[in-house]
C-alpha cells in the first residue's frame, strides 16, 4: 500500500467519522474529526506532487473549519477571511492550470444570477455588520466555482458548485431561516464533496498518474 492510499484512507475514515457524528449529534466526534480534514487531503495532494497553491487552499480551508468550531461571532468572520484567502488561492491557481472552455460564455450569466439572487434575499435577513463581509466574500467563492467549471472542467466544476450550496446553507443558518433536520451534516457533506473534486479536478489535470508511483511505507 502506497502512502498515497494510506493517507487517502485516514481522509475516508476522518470523513465517516466527522459525518457519522453529525448524524447522531455527536459534537464531540465532530470538533474531533473537523480539524483532521483538510490537513489529511492536502497531505495526500502535495504527496502527489499537487501545486503550492492548492495545498495552500486546502490549508486556508482548514483554519477556517477550526475558527468555525467556535462560537464566535470574530471566530466567524475570521473563518471566513480564512476560506476567502484560500479561494484566492484557487483563482490563482486556475489561471495557470487548464485553458478556458465555451462554455464559460453559457456559464457566466448563470453564477452571476445565482450570485446577485442569493445576496440579495439573504440581505435584509442577514445581521447588519456580517452583510458586507457576506457579499465580498460571496462574490470571490462564486468566481472561484465559475473558474473552476471553465477552466478544468466538470469534476472541478462540480466541486466549485458544492462548495457554493454548502456555503450558502451556512448563510441561510446565519440568516435565521428554517432549516432542514441535522443542517451541519449536510454543510459538512457538501463541503468535504467539494473540496475533495477541487483537489481531484486539480491533480488529474496536472499528473493523471498522481498515485501511480509506489512508495514503501517506513515500518
Amino acid at each position: 500500500m502506497t502512502r498515497s492510499r494510506v493517507l487517502l484512507g485516514l481522509f475516508a475514515l476522518t470523513v465517516a467519522v466527522d459525518l457519522l457524528s453529525l448524524a447522531v449529534g455527536s459534537d464531540t466526534g465532530h470538533t474531533v474529526a473537523k480539524p483532521l480534514l483538510m490537513p489529511l487531503l492536502a497531505a495526500w495532494a502535495a504527496l502527489g506532487g499537487a501545486p503550492r497553491l492548492l495545498v495552500a487552499a486546502l490549508l486556508c480551508g482548514w483554519g477556517g473549519d477550526t475558527l468555525l468550531l467556535l462560537d464566535a461571532d470574530p471566530a466567524f468572520l475570521a473563518g471566513m477571511a480564512f476560506f476567502a484567502a484560500g479561494h484566492v488561492c484557487y483563482l490563482a491557481l486556475f489561471a495557470r492550470v487548464g485553458r478556458p472552455h465555451a462554455r464559460g460564455a453559457l456559464l457566466a450569466p448563470c453564477y452571476a444570477t445565482a450570485l446577485i439572487v442569493t445576496v440579495a434575499v439573504l440581505w435584509p435577513d442577514l445581521p447588519a455588520d456580517l452583510r458586507l463581509p457576506v457579499a465580498v466574500y460571496s462574490t470571490l467563492l462564486t468566481a472561484m466555482a465559475y473558474f473552476a467549471a471553465i477552466r478544468l472542467g466538470p469534476v472541478a466544476g462540480a466541486g466549485g458548485a458544492l462548495f457554493l450550496l454548502s456555503d450558502t446553507l451556512i448563510a441561510t443558518g446565519v440568516a435565521d431561516w428554517p432549516q432542514a433536520p441535522r443542517p451541519d451534516l449536510w454543510i459538512m457533506l457538501t463541503y468535504i464533496a467539494a473540496q475533495a473534486l477541487l483537489a481531484l479536478g486539480v491533480t488529474d489535470r496536472r499528473h493523471p498518474t498522481v498515485d501511480s508511483r509506489p512508495l514503501i511505507l517506513n515500518s
